[in-house]
């Protein structure tokens, strides 16, 4: 008959394995979900239009960020009311801006990363373009 020494090292043993197993599972388990929750982060490509007006040096809707999928076609409606460049960072795509005439501008947003798109003699930012 096993004496109380010899028997609680073994329980002690076995409940270390299943408590490590147990881990081990759970830490597999979240690996898995990240790896495979439906994305890996990006954003799905998506055509996008961005309308901005310029009016006294004020830019209408306010400065913020757009977000869009790589691969994404943006188009850009810019009207000023004073004559100027319009320039897309990175992606060095420009428009004439003619005082109270809409310009776009089209390109397909093929890089990713955070792009400021601005006026160049009025050196306002119109919006910062996120691909992802």
């Amino acid at each position: 008959m096993p004496t109380t020494t010899e028997v609680a090292p073994t329980r002690s043993r076995d409940a270390v394995f299943r408590l490590v197993a147990v881990a081990i599972l759970i830490a597999a388990g979240v690996v898995a979900w990240v790896l495979f929750r439906g994305g890996t982060g990006e954003t799905p490509p998506q055509d996008r239009s961005i309308t901005v007006s310029i009016t006294g040096g004020r830019v209408e809707p306010p400065v913020g960020r757009v977000e869009v999928g790589k691969g994404s076609t943006i188009r850009l409606t810019v009207t000023s009311d004073v004559p100027d460049e319009l320039h897309v960072h990175g992606y060095d795509r420009k428009a004439v801006l003619e005082a109270g005439r809409p310009a776009t501008l089209e390109f397909r947003a093929d890089t990713t990363g955070m792009f400021e798109v601005e006026t160049h003699s009025g050196h306002l930012l119109l919006v910062q373009l996120v691909v992802r």
